[in-house]
């Protein structure tokens, strides 16, 4: 398409499609089991042909957000030059007088995504390209997660890993603490020092416990400490990264740069690991990225029980970051991301904790929309 084409391009319609799957397997964090989750993919159209699809983190409720975004956002974009992407991420902020963050800027992330889309089909181009570029064809990966439960139960998800090659991984962790610091070091024995072990606490401790099990993990050398404290705590992860040798992960609780500021700039954090289906989409999730890269904080995006197009935005902010240490791969065949696309498992896809890059225009995937209508929420 030329550039007077693409010029001319307008936002026909927006569509949320809020869509529910049972998990092949239950994910169990320090927070509980979750044997269903739930995300909305959205549905950008142009009078030029060109369709965009992005996805919101909605974990629980989808219904609400596909109202929130065919209420508040879609008048905000029908009509307007999909490729003006900033001035249409400012347009949908000013949805929401207040401060940023919850349902809202989720939603916004899935029509970021989509409208990215839509400027690389424009451009022709895969998105990473557009982002700027840094020559891979591949990204970094690790395995997520081996879940919390008993002794057997967590060698068994470990051992699974191991033979499909990965050579880091993350554990789960949660409460008692001093079966987390035992868990830890068993762990660290079952899979060697030659495999990179990270811990993922999901909030689980008070700054205390947080303190007592860094010491178990620097004991046992786990490269990262992935939310100890609640995201609201950012004096005590201030405190902890002064008491704790293991290098600290947070952000996927973050919905704005200026949400990640604080822990980036004093390098509280050695990683920061925004969501890209959460964290104002790709423009946003950029900008935190390459924040962290002026401060020589690493980026790993997370894709926590997410679809294929979550995982597809993360691989090209990826390969665009100089600054990317290693993104989420979930292993389960899940239907958000197998059936919506066709798309075989992370897991089976990466050789040797690597990904492959995506090379159409756009995100370079094709929805199968029978498959969409079947997961829908009725």
């Amino acid at each position: 398409m030329t550039n007077t084409a693409s010029a001319d391009i307008r936002i026909t319609d927006l569509i949320a499609h809020p869509l529910t799957q049972t998990l092949p397997r239950p994910t169990v964090t320090s927070w509980g089991t979750y044997s269903e989750v739930s995300i909305v993919l959205v549905e950008i159209r142009t009078d030029a042909g060109i369709v965009g699809v992005g996805e919101t983190l909605a974990r629980f409720a989808p219904k609400a957000y596909a109202e929130a975004i065919e209420t508040l956002l879609k008048p905000r974009l029908v009509g307007q030059n999909p490729t003006d992407i900033s001035a249409l991420w400012r347009s949908m902020r000013r949805a929401l007088s207040g401060r940023s963050g919850g349902m809202l800027f989720e939603a916004i992330a899935g029509v970021d995504i989509a409208l990215w889309d839509i400027l690389g089909k424009v451009a022709n181009m895969p998105i990473h390209r557009l982002l700027g570029g840094m020559g891979r064809t591949e990204v970094p990966c690790y395995a997520a997660s081996v879940n919390w439960g008993d002794d057997p139960f967590m060698e068994r998800e470990l051992d699974r890993y191991l033979e499909k090659g990965f050579p880091r991984i993350k554990v789960k962790v949660a409460n008692p603490v001093k079966e987390a610091c035992r868990r830890i070091g068993h762990l660290r024995k079952r899979a060697g020092d030659d495999i990179d072990l990270c811990v993922d606490a999901n909030w689980a401790y008070s700054l205390e416990e947080a303190v007592e099990v860094g010491r178990a993990l620097t004991d046992n050398n786990y490269f990262w400490f992935e939310e100890p404290l609640r995201p609201e705590d950012e004096a005590g992860y201030e405190e902890l990264h002064r008491r704790c040798a293991t290098p600290l992960a947070a952000g996927e609780s973050n919905y704005t740069l200026d949400q990640a500021m604080r822990l980036v700039s004093n390098r509280t954090l050695s990683y920061i690991q925004p969501d890209v289906a959460r964290s104002g989409g790709i423009t946003e999730t950029r900008r935190m990225a390459e924040f962290a890269a002026a401060h020589d904080v690493q980026y790993a995006p997370h894709i926590g029980m997410s679809g294929i197009i979550c995982e597809t935005a993360s691989v090209h902010l990826a390969a665009a970051m100089p600054n990317i240490k290693a993104m989420e791969c979930e292993t389960d065949e899940s239907a958000f991301k197998t059936a919506i696309t066709g798309t075989t498992p992370g897991a089976d896809r990466q050789k040797n904790g690597m990904l492959p890059v995506p090379t159409g225009p756009g995100l370079g995937v094709e929805v199968d929309w029978d498959a969409v209508k079947r997961l829908r929420v009725q």
